[in-house]
């Protein structure tokens, strides 16, 4: 899908600008020009489909088919297939997690999608079906669904919803105010100008954030040797899962760039569940999407939501090992 993307920040860096794709500031530099356009992009275009969705569909039948109690909980089911179905890492989830706030579905279904688009989508399916074979690609995906929904479900008992920053909680009150929309009969020419200006606000408003994040990530990816994990996690001990999830968080790389560093930390003596743990800690609890959800969370609601889907992780990463 971005391919065209990829050989533009590929011409820029390592044409237009002279950098050499060895080198590890070229690296660093090639991962944020096509990261940042890339997001952009997303958010952009997230945001409008968003808003012809909220323009046109009734919001608040989405809200209570989501949320009423005879579902028993198939409602954090959905959520997690649908992050199952998208390819986005955890920094591109972060529109659409903006847009379903906004949506009014509520904040525990909400995150199990945050949780589970960036570890299982059909990239990484396909990845570790090659790299570690079926029954490893089966336990995997069944591992993040279960992630997603147990981290969505805690997460949303807390009713944490007083935590999300006076911005969102301001979209969320605006978006309120625009449901007539819904009865109006505007045609979608008519409802275009409003729709596009709203999505041009969330992006410029989100901005410095993507910026900010993906600098982080761009030098983390390019300067950090993936031998420097491996002198801290090659070993069983009973702390090396946790650490692993730990050492994750500073990286940022989606599900196809990490999987092959996790088969190469599995094939030098790491054993599977803690170098999954890693590759969780990275795709899921990245740094950068800190940075990101910063917009949209305060200090105290990202570092419960980190926490408790670290929790979750460190567990998988046992059981993986216990299985495996």
């Amino acid at each position: 899908m971005f391919d065209w993307l990829q050989s533009f920040a590929d011409w820029l860096i390592y044409t237009v600008a002279g950098l050499s794709a060895q080198t590890h500031l070229g690296q660093a530099l090639n991962f944020f020009v096509f990261d940042t356009l890339k997001i952009f992009l997303l958010l952009f275009f997230i945001t409008t489909v968003m808003g012809v969705v909220n323009s046109y569909f009734p919001v608040e039948k989405v809200r209570n088919f989501l949320s009423r109690k005879k579902m028993y909980g198939l409602e954090y089911l959905f959520a997690s297939g649908f992050g199952v179905i998208t390819p986005f890492c955890s920094c591109s989830s972060v529109p659409l997690f903006i847009g379903f706030v906004k949506g009014g579905i509520p904040l525990g279904i909400t995150f199990t999608y945050l949780i589970t688009a960036p570890l299982v989508n059909e990239v990484a399916i396909a990845i570790f079906l090659g790299a570690f074979g079926p029954k490893v690609a089966a336990i995997y995906v069944a591992t993040g669904i279960i992630l997603g929904i147990l981290g969505g479900f805690t997460l949303g008992k807390l009713k944490l919803e007083k935590y999300l920053t006076p911005w969102v909680q301001g979209v969320i009150r605006n978006a309120a105010t625009e449901d007539k929309l819904e009865s109006e009969k505007r045609s979608l020419r008519q409802r275009m100008p409003g729709i596009l200006k709203e999505a041009l606000d969330i992006v410029k408003g989100i901005a410095i954030y993507i910026v900010i994040g993906i600098a982080v990530g761009g030098a983390m990816h390019g300067f950090l040797p993936t031998g420097f994990f491996e002198t801290y996690i090659n070993k069983d001990q009973w702390y090396a899962v946790p650490l692993a999830v730990i050492m994750g968080v500073p990286m940022y790389s989606n599900a196809a760039g990490v999987i092959p560093v996790v088969q190469v930390l599995v094939a030098k003596g790491v054993p599977l569940g803690t170098a999954i743990a890693f590759m969780m800690g990275v795709i899921g609890l990245s740094l950068p999407e800190a940075m990101l959800l910063k917009k949209v969370m305060t200090w105290t609601l990202i570092a419960i939501y980190f926490g408790t889907i670290a929790f979750f992780m460190i567990l998988s990463g046992y059981l993986f090992n216990f299985l495996l």
